[in-house]
């Protein structure tokens, strides 16, 4: 695109976001919930620092879109509903997740784009007041193309994309929404909830595990240390075996393989998460899958992306769906362990 093109794009963009505010006093869609705590006393102005730079947010904001896969889950769980938000998993991020259902009761946010593809037509329409993308793949001419419409804070820079802990996501969001003090109790919660586990499974400390999924008949996927799910895991007390550390590719979040090589995935704890009963039967019924010890042991365990959805909530892995996964999953991993 050139720099003219550019230039036009912006300017009719924040036309759009004019025309909104004029035409709707503030946008369509729902601010936040008015029952939502409130920030701090002099909570603002607060900065960001971010991969793109620092934001400052002047105001408390009460119109949120928020641009990373996962980010509307903490901005939820501090009390504010976004009024924009991207798809992920194909559900709508109001859909069928019920760690989600409560929080967003009747609301339904308009979604602006999916992964990294933003509407920004649709999102200066919004009239936003402020814009998150942390589990983001967010770009340099992205942000200076959102950053005419409102404050953008940007994924952290001193982690790689979609690289950023949750407890690093809920701290910076709480940060930009003025609750801090609230994001730094959930996150206690949570962390609590693991020691827990923890305390209750000592013998995981001393494991392996691996989470894997295959896309497609022939190919499979393990996750990388960074990845939300192999977090999940870690967070439990498990660690990855070094067959498998031997292949991290820092610019990827998996590995794929063959079944020629699936003797890597012989770990101690072996949790897939499956689309479908399909896929966990085509799995399972592989000659070489058979034939490893941790499925002749009995220690595998298949969880679900959507019935119940076990394998989507390890993969938001958010301080919102993490309370559920360690409800749900825990037991299933614990009844499968030596």
């Amino acid at each position: 695109m050139s720099r003219s093109s550019r230039g036009a794009r912006l300017a009719a963009i924040t036309a759009v976001a004019a025309l909104a505010l004029a035409a709707c006093g503030g946008g369509s869609g729902d601010p936040a919930p008015s029952d939502a705590p409130a920030p701090a006393p002099g909570a603002f102005p607060v900065t960001v620092e971010h991969v793109h730079g620092t934001t400052e947010i002047p105001a408390e904001p009460k119109r949120v879109v928020t641009l990373g896969l996962s980010d509307h889950e903490a901005v939820l769980a501090l009390g504010v509903k976004p009024v924009g938000v991207v798809d992920w998993f194909k559900e709508r991020p109001f859909g069928s997740f019920p760690w989600q259902q409560p929080l967003w009761g009747d609301t339904r946010p308009e979604i602006v784009g999916e992964r990294d593809e933003y509407n920004a037509e649709k999102i200066a329409a919004l009239a936003p007041d402020l814009i998150i993308a942390q589990y983001s793949g967010m770009n340099r001419e992205q942000y200076d193309t959102l950053s005419q419409l409102a404050p953008v804070v940007a994924q952290p820079k001193e982690y790689p994309l979609y690289g950023a802990p949750w407890q690093n996501q809920t701290e910076r969001i709480g940060t930009a929404l003025g609750k801090s003090a609230e994001a730094e109790e959930l996150i206690s919660d949570i962390d609590a909830k693991f020691a827990a586990v923890r305390a209750e499974h000592p013998e995981w400390a001393r494991q392996t595990g691996v989470v894997a999924d295959s896309f497609k008949p022939g190919v499979y996927s393990v996750f990388q240390p960074q990845d939300p799910k192999m977090v999940f895991l870690s967070e439990l007390g498990f660690t990855l075996p070094d067959a498998i550390e031997a292949l991290v590719d820092p610019q990827s979040n998996v590995v794929e393989f063959g079944a020629e090589k699936l003797e890597v995935l012989d770990a101690d704890k072996l949790v897939w998460v499956t689309s479908d009963q399909g896929s966990e039967d085509r799995i399972k019924n592989e000659q070489l899958y058979q034939k490893l010890k941790v499925v002749q042991e009995g220690r595998d365990v298949f969880l679900s992306y959507s019935t119940p959805p076990i394998g989507a909530a390890i993969s938001f892995n958010t301080v919102l769906s993490v309370p559920y996964a360690i409800d749900q999953a825990v037991p299933l991993i614990a009844a499968k362990t030596k």
